[in-house]
């Protein structure tokens, strides 16, 4: 059986430094993605979205392992686009009122018809309301700057700080901060967990 990495594939875009800033061109990716909104630590809809998101693309991955072509891969981490409409609600932390897009990115050799029968599947086996939001895709970021952040969300800001000096330093922010989770935070300690935080910019 073939097995695929694709984080080794995709090395530029899930690893990054803690020290530096680093620029990065993204190209024309594939994710499931459901939109939300509200404070991820207490909204329902959130939990909803990530059960939502990994059940299906959990399940594509088995579907893809047992199928024809025998290809085994790893499911990719969660990733989330955040924003607010007034922008200072984002900057104090104002979480009520943070717009998100919760995504995983889902492998080009797997077929949309893998992923919508997952789907399918899915439903049959458990009732998750947020699967009749979820969305396949195709989603462009361009060149960014990003930084891998050390240790809890909360602790964010000074990194956050770091990254947007940067872009100011050589250009403008464009886009919807972007976060990595790399760590399982059900299982690392909070000082342990690694976040890759990328901004788009011009």
């Amino acid at each position: 059986m073939k097995k695929i990495d694709l984080k080794k594939e995709l090395k530029q875009l899930y690893t990054a430094s803690a020290k530096s800033v680093e620029r990065v061109t993204v190209p024309q990716l594939r994710y499931l993605m459901m939109d939300g909104k509200g404070d991820p630590n207490s909204s329902p809809e959130y939990a909803q979205a990530v059960e939502a998101l990994f059940s299906v693309s959990y399940t594509a991955k088995f579907a893809v392992k047992k199928g024809a072509e025998k290809l085994d891969y790893a499911v990719m981490p969660l990733e989330g686009l955040w924003w607010a409409d007034d922008w200072s609600d984002f900057v104090t932390g104002n979480k009520a009122n943070w717009k998100w897009t919760m995504m995983i990115l889902q492998p080009s050799f797997v077929p949309d018809k893998v992923i919508e029968d997952a789907i399918r599947d899915v439903r049959k086996k458990k009732d998750l309301p947020a699967l009749n939001q979820l969305r396949l895709e195709e989603f462009s970021e361009g060149l960014c700057a990003q930084i891998l952040h050390m240790g809890p969300f909360s602790a964010e800001g000074p990194t956050i700080g770091k990254l947007h000096e940067y872009i100011l330093g050589h250009g403008e922010l464009t886009g919807k901060h972007h976060e990595i989770y790399l760590s399982d935070i059900r299982r690392a300690a909070p000082a342990r967990w690694k976040t890759i935080l990328r901004q788009p910019m011009k």
